[in-house]
């Protein structure tokens, strides 16, 4: 069964503590559904694109890294690109901060020329700095909770329903980038 691929460690604590201090160097801005709509019912984040981050490169080129393993040890997908920046987002307890039960395909042009196949999650938040806030996965009938640890990287189907719990106190920051190929067949 394809569930989650988790890779503790991935980043150390002081490289996530100095992701999360960058991120706050460019505004951020709310979170938009696909098609560019607002529905804070159904996400209420702040987000940062690393694209807009100064010397963030190194990031990237590790995230890359992580998903081309996690590919090779558990997924084995056609993968060809990262064709989008890293999303960063923060979830904060004042403002009920999730992401409720979604799945990561996309819709519109950009999706049908390019298909969503992995969704890497970087956990940036030390978890005792935040209640709630889980990331959940639902790759079937039941419901996995991905590993919080600071600096563990999640690895899922993007096509696997999945949500972030609402922040009962704190700040969760976290990185997505999803990994792109050729549609399933």
């Amino acid at each position: 069964m394809i569930s989650i691929h988790s890779t503790p460690d991935a980043f150390t604590p002081a490289e996530c503590e100095r992701i999360i201090a960058s991120l706050t160097t460019v505004p951020a801005s709310d979170a938009l559904l696909v098609g560019q709509t607002r529905d804070h019912n159904l996400r209420n984040a702040e987000l940062v694109w690393l694209d807009d981050v100064q010397g963030m490169g190194w990031v990237m080129e590790r995230l890359i890294k992580l998903v081309r393993r996690s590919n090779t040890d558990q997924f084995d997908f056609d993968l060809r690109e990262f064709a989008e920046s890293p999303q960063a987002a923060s979830y904060k307890s004042s403002e009920a901060g999730h992401f409720a039960w979604h799945s990561d395909i996309g819709l519109g042009a950009a999706a049908s020329k390019r298909k969503r196949k992995l969704t890497l999650v970087l956990h940036l938040s030390e978890p005792s700095t935040y209640d709630g806030g889980n990331l959940e996965i639902m790759p079937g009938a039941q419901v996995l909770s991905a590993n919080r640890a600071q600096g563990c990287v999640s690895v899922f189907p993007s096509f696997s329903l999945h949500q972030v719990t609402p922040v009962k106190s704190g700040i969760r920051h976290s990185i997505t980038v999803w990994a792109h190929g050729p549609a399933f067949r």
